[in-house]
């Protein structure tokens, strides 16, 4: 799995003209599954997420995590993050999950969040044309994928 991990003030997703998801600081994350993914990925991915200190204690420094500020998360399920754009110009998605498999393991994924202490999680549509909106703090983004992890 793959996350895009960004600290925000703000995030918003919207399909068609509602608005589906929103939340205040926090996370939003854009969540990508690959072949071969399961709930242990899912489940080590939740928990590198709510303990990663990238927010700022008193003195400015990253010491914080999203549980330590009673942040929120909102997920977006972004399969392009599986993207090869190594050939050719236009990308092919052949390592993203199918959406059977996918769709449940990021609905775990949110399950894991939620057991871990995560009050507040918002998402967009699973398969859906989103628009997001995200107020970027920092900025603070960082990528993570569960074959590094």
């Amino acid at each position: 799995m793959r996350a895009v991990l960004q600290r925000v003030r703000q995030g918003r997703v919207t399909v068609g003209d509602s608005v589906v998801g929103e939340i205040g600081a926090g996370y939003v994350i854009l969540l990508g599954v690959t072949q071969g993914d399961g709930q242990a990925e899912a489940r080590k991915l939740a928990e590198k997420t709510v303990h990663l200190r990238v927010f700022e204690d008193n003195q400015g420094k990253m010491n914080l995590s999203v549980l330590d500020v009673a942040g929120e998360i909102l997920v977006v399920s972004q399969f392009t993050l599986y993207a090869d754009a190594r050939k050719g110009r236009r990308p092919s998605f052949t390592a993203a999950a199918p959406p059977d498999l996918a769709e449940p393991l990021i609905s775990y994924f949110i399950a894991v969040l939620s057991e871990l202490g995560i009050k507040k999680i918002a998402t967009g549509v699973f398969g859906a044309h989103m628009r997001v909106q995200i107020e970027n703090d920092g900025p603070v983004t960082i990528l993570l994928d569960t074959n590094d992890l």
